[in-house]
């Protein structure tokens, strides 16, 4: 008979044993290589599966009411958490569920620590507001002439008066001298969020060869189309490489006359490579509705990244439920009025308001949030089934 000794060591050898075994099994575990996601563009299965398992995405373009651009935005000296917490607070009350913003080339390239700091901060607020974020890295509307620093006053009266483009058309025109920077603007920031749920979608260009005819035509690029296709295509190679677990898309703006044969050069690519097709219409419901029909020939899910201009026929009213019944994902222009000045309809560059509009163009509440109209709050709400 085994002493008490000798089987309590035979125990503890058993037990040394288990726990060697256990510690090897967890740091293969560990050192195991999680399973690779299909590289290129995702199959409409995926991108069908990734869109199921979704609430429907409802929400708007957002910047806060302070920041006249993109620039205000993210710069240190007027990046506002505070307010953009208050103001998200009234989306969320809304039922929206997503936002889509706009970063920029020059704050990244100025200041990296800073900038990703400020862009945690901004989606770490959103998550406590239970919303997710389309992030967007390059845009060809309104001013082709970025600078770093202090800002302009808005033009009184005048639509999106101090927008501006990113990179510009500086950057743009001379693509060669400035790929390697901005190669890793899109990839380093794609990395960091590329397995982030505060990240929903990737929007890599905002309506790219945009003339911008009525609001600064005269100092234009010209032959604009073949320099942003360039871009385009560059950013999407780019995307791809990084492999981010959210999908990658850039919007079809025109529709080519809702005919997928006459798409444009620009257009096209983005139908034909994007994982979810993202279009813009700020048509009113029948032109709206065909669009959807004819997108829908994709068997991609859809994503409307722009709509909402009440005096050209866009409203919530005719244009939410046609999403809602087609499960197409919704953003509207527009949070709060404020310095955008997107009260304002497009037609102000040509002939500025003196005052503000009876009907406005974008944007939901006031600065106090108090709504443009109560009635149409509740019906975005009830609409949501907030």
């Amino acid at each position: 008979m085994k002493t008490i000794f000798e089987q309590g060591s035979r125990h503890l050898w058993v037990l040394a044993i288990s726990f060697l075994l256990i510690s090897c099994n967890q740091k293969q575990k560990k050192a195991s290589p999680k399973t690779p996601q299909p590289e290129g563009q995702w199959t409409a299965e995926r991108a069908n599966q990734w869109y199921n398992d979704l609430d429907w995405p409802v929400g708007c373009n957002f910047a806060p009411s302070n920041a006249i651009n993109q620039l205000e935005m993210w710069q240190e000296d007027t990046f506002s958490p505070e307010l953009i917490d208050k103001e998200l607070g009234w989306a969320e009350d809304l039922g929206f569920n997503t936002l889509r913003v706009f970063l920029h080339y020059l704050p990244w390239k100025e200041d990296k620590t800073g900038f990703y700091e400020r862009v945690d901060e901004f989606l770490e607020i959103c998550k406590k507001h239970n919303i997710r974020v389309m992030l967007i890295f390059f845009d060809d509307v309104w001013h082709p002439n970025p600078v770093s620093g202090k800002q302009p006053e808005p033009t009184k009266g005048v639509h999106n008066s101090g927008w501006v483009q990113s990179p510009g058309i500086a950057i743009l025109k001379d693509l060669e001298s400035h790929e390697t920077s901005l190669k890793a603007y899109v990839q380093q920031t794609m990395e960091r969020y590329a397995q982030d749920s505060r990240v929903l979608i990737w929007d890599l260009y905002n309506e790219p060869a945009n003339p911008n005819q009525a609001s600064y035509g005269d100092i234009e690029l010209e032959n604009k189309e073949q320099f942003s296709l360039k871009l385009l295509k560059k950013a999407f190679a780019w995307a791809r490489e990084i492999n981010p677990s959210q999908p990658i898309c850039s919007d079809v703006w025109r529709a080519g006359e809702l005919d997928l044969d006459k798409l444009d050069a620009i257009d096209k690519f983005c139908y034909e490579n994007s994982d979810v097709i993202n279009f813009h219409s700020y048509y009113g419901p029948e032109i709206t509705e065909k669009m959807v029909e004819l997108l829908s020939a994709s068997g991609r899910p859809l994503i409307c990244t722009e709509y909402m201009a009440r005096t050209a026929g866009s409203t919530f009213e005719t244009i939410l439920p046609i999403f809602k019944k087609h499960k197409v994902a919704a953003y509207n222009w527009g949070l709060v009025n404020g310095k955008s000045n997107t009260i304002y309809p497009w037609r102000s560059w040509e002939h500025p308001f003196p005052n503000e509009p009876e009907v406005w163009f974008h944007d939901i509440f006031r600065e106090d949030g108090t709504p443009f109209s109560s009635e149409e709050v509740h019906f975005i709400k009830k609409t949501i089934g907030k």
